[in-house]
């Protein structure tokens, strides 16, 4: 491929060797590679180091912090020796606790978590949201971006609006897609194609399972499947 698509690969595995040779399979191929609470409690900070060393792609460090601003300080400070791009929070921990990551690590981009795409319309209202999961994730990504977030994550479809209230300097990034041939019964709960995100304006589209399932068939069979994702979204 002549440039690695915009696909932030979900290493959600808690074997390291398989993570690397997940890693490896699409090197080139996806521009970032995901690993998130399971994989970080683990491994640690050696787990994420040896990914690292493995590959020439991007970080994404997803652990979704989120507690008073000192301790979100804090670990986020324990973690900048890792130099990921990205550094989730919950942008529900307000503007204070946002502004808090974002001084403590700054060379990375503090991403804010807005929705999670596992819930629907119903979760959010039984979680006590007043608005429905679009205008909550709008005031979600403000707030995130007003304490200082370079980045924001949420579902395929708030982007237009976020993109409309935030503009185009903040890095979408979008959980939540499923491409056209993959089977259901994900996580996932509000989702649209890889392609649609990204013609909506994502800047990162999050894909796991649809590739990394296809490891079962050897690591060629996995990048295989990861250049056919990467040239539906880039063709």
């Amino acid at each position: 491929m002549n440039k690695p698509a915009p696909i932030v690969l979900a290493v959600d595995t808690s074997d390291l060797d398989i993570a690397k040779q997940w890693v490896n399979a699409t090197d080139g191929v996806i521009s970032v590679v995901k690993l998130g609470l399971e994989f970080y409690t683990t491994f640690g900070n050696d787990g994420i180091k040896a990914i690292a060393e493995s590959c020439a792609t991007d970080i994404f460090l997803d652990l979704k912090l989120h507690d008073i601003p000192h301790t979100v300080a804090a670990a986020a400070r324990a973690v900048s020796i890792l130099r990921p791009k990205f550094l989730t929070v919950h942008a529900s921990g307000g503007s204070a606790m946002v502004q808090a990551a974002a001084d403590a690590i700054p060379a990375t981009h503090i991403t804010g978590v807005t929705i999670l795409t596992s819930l629907s319309e119903r979760d959010v209202t039984d979680i006590g949201f007043k608005s429905h999961a679009l205008d909550s994730a709008v005031g979600l990504a403000k707030v995130a971006v007003a304490g200082g977030a370079r980045a924001i994550v949420c579902s395929p479809l708030e982007i237009l609006a976020i993109r409309e209230n935030l503009g185009g300097d903040i890095t979408i990034i979008t959980p939540g897609v499923r491409p056209a041939d993959s089977a259901g019964g994900d996580d996932q709960a509000r989702t649209m194609t890889p392609r649609e995100a990204i013609d909506r304006g994502a800047n990162y589209v999050v894909i796991g399972r649809p590739i990394t399932q296809s490891f079962v068939n050897g690591a060629q069979a996995m990048r295989e499947r990861a250049i056919e994702l990467a040239e539906q979204i880039l063709n």
